[in-house]
């Protein structure tokens, strides 16, 4: 998967803001990891922690999930020079205020679906949706994301593929420090993608 740069563009003064989204299960924390892993520093407050979904962690500030609800969003900036997570559903919250950098992560979406109903029968639940219709409204929501980051001045965008990753981390962490600084150590990058954790898998994959 091609990478996507947005460029020629005004944007707000300072470092950037690195955000690592994508719908969940999507590979998120897997690119957390490895901005950690090549010497970046992360936004993150270790309230969630690993589980058998996420045996590596989730690299999450809770504070993200209720930033729809929040007026004051000003300690965003404070994410300048470093990574944070935030979910594809909430990147239209984060404030003008600031450039950010983002890596969406893409996978196949019947792998995402087969991925959260695992985790549901984990915690002993199961979902109020088909699995065909989460996959339109999915689609729907993908698509509106996409275009809000093209027309947003201040986010420029690095589509990253879950499974070209797990099959080829080397090229996907040089793809990750072009986009977001020469200082980050590929080789340590490489080595955090885990081709065991790659369990749901789409057909064919």
């Amino acid at each position: 998967m091609a990478p996507f740069f947005k460029k020629g563009k005004k944007k707000p003064e300072g470092d950037p803001v690195v955000v690592v989204s994508g719908l969940p299960r999507s590979g998120t924390s897997m690119a957390m990891k490895m901005l950690e892993a090549g010497g970046f520093p992360l936004i993150m407050d270790g309230i969630r922690t690993a589980d058998d979904d996420n045996p590596k962690g989730y690299f999450e500030d809770e504070r993200v999930k209720d930033l729809h609800k929040m007026e004051d969003k000003s300690w965003v900036s404070n994410a300048r020079g470093k990574a944070i997570k935030v979910i594809s559903f909430l990147l239209k919250e984060l404030p003008e205020e600031n450039h950010y950098k983002v890596i969406f992560m893409r996978r196949h979406l019947d792998e995402v679906l087969a991925s959260q109903n695992k985790m549901l029968e984990n915690r002993g639940e199961e979902s109020e949706t088909p699995d065909e219709r989460m996959k339109e409204l999915y689609e729907d929501h993908l698509k509106k994301v996409f275009e809000m980051m093209e027309q947003r001045e201040n986010f420029d965008v690095l589509y990253v593929g879950y499974t070209e990753t797990v099959q080829n981390p080397a090229d996907t962490a040089k793809k990750i420090r072009e986009f977001v600084g020469p200082s980050l150590d590929v080789e340590k990058m490489t080595a955090v993608a885990d081709k065991s954790l790659y369990r749901n898998r789409a057909e064919g994959k």
